[in-house]
């Protein structure tokens, strides 16, 4: 018998953990996390008003649900935690699948001002991370800047666009709710240092904020202009064009006096986050023009941009994981095809999957190929790893040494009391957004 840890239970952790039962008959599998809870961004990136999207937990719980995987949640891997090397004793391989989890910086002056956020931060707020800490964000603010043309940031400006009727439905903690029901954000302004064709968004994302019933949403046709690709984008892949028609159709349309309006704003560069009563209070931007070769060039023209919030959504970064080998350059794992690099030779195994492996690319359905590659070399692999001795249960060994995992059973009553906490509220589903009430309920406490 193959065991495996898959480490992290989101969307590349789970498809490495159904490769690995499907393609092998002789493995289990124990899928760990550092949250009591599975599915990694999908249940904390995913916006709570993509309900179709979140619905992808469907078919995640049936791969953590076979009867030859095991979640265990509340496990610490690395420091503090149960460390690699140890990992390799228990297992016969281990799989980490542990993401991105910080963000790119502006690297501006002004930056870390109080109102200034990653966008990351603002979304686990509001998606119940039990990481996460009510800063007041929307404290004082009556315009927000968005600087990033990406969905996440497209996320962020719908979320702070929606009115109570919209966002009550949702499984959004209660808290978060209630501040951002009573926000006074009017102006909500989503700037790109490059041009609509260069823009990250999918044009699905970007479509639904023309459908918000509470925000207009007005492009300045100049700034449209300023692309080459503007006037005649037939020469754009498909995604592009459709970006640029959608943009043409917003400039070309006369605002409704809705009470709130979205700006969405291109070649413009940040260069500073200004201070007003010791918060930020705006930001100054630089004019950019294409270069010609794909990128943009300053024209020191600046413009300053008002703002009491200001979300940075420039991308996320992998961080290092103690015990595994980081290129910090990348901030992923050196690998081949998914088998960790010591040094420039494969370490027996250890294998990485997901952001961690390639970067913090792709949609939620690119990781399943990219967990496929990485199962593939290890089952290459299994008859040299599988014929080292191991714990006949590396559970046991890892309660002897002091830890309690959360397993399915006390997941599904962490999601038996938010479905009690959202009938109580008079709503649906309501998110437990603390470590304690999380393994108060897991535990049944």
């Amino acid at each position: 018998m193959l065991r495996v840890a898959v480490v992290g239970s989101g969307p590349s952790g789970v498809y490495s953990a159904q490769t690995l039962v499907e393609q092998e008959p002789q493995v289990r599998v124990d899928v760990l996390d550092r949250l009591p809870c599975p599915y990694g961004l999908v249940r904390y990136g995913v916006a709570p008003d993509h309900e179709k999207i979140k619905s992808l937990q469907n078919n995640l719980r049936t791969v953590l649900e076979h009867d030859r995987v095991r979640f265990l949640g509340g496990v610490q891997v690395g420091t503090g935690g149960v460390s690699a090397a140890r990992l390799r004793e228990l297992y016969h391989a281990v799989v980490y699948c542990v993401g991105a989890a910080t963000d790119r910086r502006l690297g501006i002056p002004g930056e870390d001002l109080p109102g200034s956020w990653s966008a990351t931060q603002f979304v686990s707020w509001y998606s119940a991370h039990p990481d996460a800490v009510d800063d007041g964000f929307l404290q004082g603010a009556r315009s927000a800047v968005v600087i990033g043309v990406g969905n996440v940031a497209v996320d962020v400006t719908r979320i702070l666009a929606r009115g109570a009727a919209e966002l009550s439905p949702t499984d959004m903690p209660d808290a978060a709710l209630r501040a951002l029901t009573a926000s006074r954000v009017a102006e909500i302004q989503m700037v790109g240092r490059r041009g609509p064709s260069q823009a990250r968004f999918t044009t699905k994302e970007l479509r639904e904020l023309g459908a918000l019933p509470e925000a207009d949403v007005t492009v300045d046709p100049a700034e449209l202009a300023l692309d080459p690709a503007y006037a005649d984008p037939s020469a754009l892949p498909a995604p592009q064009r459709r970006n640029v028609e959608v943009l043409r159709g917003w400039a070309e349309r006369a605002p409704r006096g809705a009470p709130r309006r979205i700006r969405l704003r291109f070649f413009l560069r940040p260069v500073e986050l200004l201070a007003e009563a010791g918060r930020v209070g705006a930001v100054r931007f630089e004019r950019t023009v294409p270069d010609g070769r794909g990128g943009v060039t300053g024209t020191g023209e600046f413009q300053v941009v008002e703002a009491q919030l200001v979300l940075r959504s420039v991308g996320y970064r992998g961080v290092p994981l103690e015990g595994l080998p980081f290129d910090s350059g990348s901030g992923t794992v050196p690998h081949q095809a998914g088998r960790v690099l010591r040094g420039g030779v494969v370490s027996p195994g250890e294998y990485v999957a997901g952001w961690i492996k390639r970067g913090p690319t792709g949609v939620i359905g690119t990781n399943r190929p990219c967990a496929k590659e990485t199962v593939m070399s290890l089952l290459e692999d299994a008859p040299v790893l599988a014929s080292r001795d191991i714990p006949e249960d590396p559970l046991t060994a890892l309660r002897a040494e002091g830890v309690e995992p959360v397993e399915w059973e006390g997941w599904r009553a962490i999601e038996r009391a938010e479905a009690a906490l959202g009938a109580e509220l008079g709503r649906s589903v309501v998110k437990l957004p603390d470590w304690d009430a999380l393994l108060t309920a897991a535990r049944g406490l």
